[in-house]
């Protein structure tokens, strides 16, 4: 008798071309690290096609296949330990939480083990030592970067600011993330010069800078080598989700770890 079908059999073949993008930033040989692109997985629309997000309403079986790309196409060590996120400060070692954990951040010290956040428009940043010996990554919207999920991550990995690197990854733009006036008058409340990251908008709103803000909080711990930032999920549809653009929609994961042996 046929042994039963495997989930790639399911999905025979669709959206071959598995996209991701890996961070150009002078970190160790020992990190790796990559976020990918909607591109190369199998969920139907409004998530096409490589959603990872197991909480966005699509099928179980279309995100099981997508993860299952995800660690064969960029031959993770381990499966990433994936956080139950929501746009809190909280930050776990990636090396002893459970999945499925309530968290926003996680930092791991132990080679092979995967940090892991996902994001459709908030931004996602990752981090590491100059020595190579510990990593971490963390889910930054405007609500968590204001809480201080940022300094907390960095904290977490008990490392010097001055000896830590971070990168930004792709999250909505200046130029199309508008809040109210409530959002900006609480980040100048928590720094007076805040004020660079907002424009005005002729909605009566403010154009907020996520990337900007994101500089700022790392500042704060001493993070100087700050690198990417450049993308806006909202305006490129062919390769970002945003949730501010479509609503219902998949998750990009951005992913960190220590190559350790046995390792590609």
């Amino acid at each position: 008798m046929r042994p039963p079908r495997t989930e790639a059999e399911h999905f025979p073949g669709r959206m071959a071309t598995f996209g991701y993008l890996v961070p150009e930033w002078p970190a160790p040989a020992a990190v790796r690290a990559c976020t990918t692109t909607r591109c190369g997985g199998v969920s139907e629309v409004p998530y096409d096609s490589l959603n990872l997000g197991d909480h966005v309403g699509d099928q179980a079986a279309a995100v099981a296949e997508n993860r299952r790309r995800l660690r064969a196409n960029v031959h993770l060590p381990a499966e990433p330990l994936w956080l139950k996120q929501v746009h809190g400060i909280t930050v776990v070692d990636a090396a002893c939480a459970p999945a499925g954990v309530t968290a926003d951040a996680s930092y791991t010290a132990r080679n092979n083990v995967v940090c892991a956040v996902l994001s459709a428009d908030c931004l996602p940043l990752l981090l590491c030592d100059a020595g190579g010996t510990c990593v971490g990554a963390a889910h930054a919207g405007w609500r968590g970067l204001l809480d201080g999920v940022v300094e907390q991550t960095v904290l977490a990995m008990q490392r010097s600011g001055r000896d830590v690197m971070a990168w930004l990854g792709p999250a909505i733009g200046p130029q199309a993330f508008e809040v109210g006036e409530e959002v900006r008058a609480a980040f100048l409340a928590e720094d007076a010069g805040a004020g660079v990251a907002f424009r005005p908008a002729a909605t009566g709103h403010w154009r907020a800078d996520l990337y900007a803000l994101a500089r700022r909080r790392l500042a704060r711990v001493h993070v100087e080598a700050v690198y990417g930032g450049h993308w806006c999920t909202h305006s490129d549809a062919r390769r970002f989700y945003s949730y501010r653009r479509d609503g219902v929609t998949g998750r990009m994961a951005s992913l960190i770890w220590l190559a350790g042996s046995g390792s590609e």
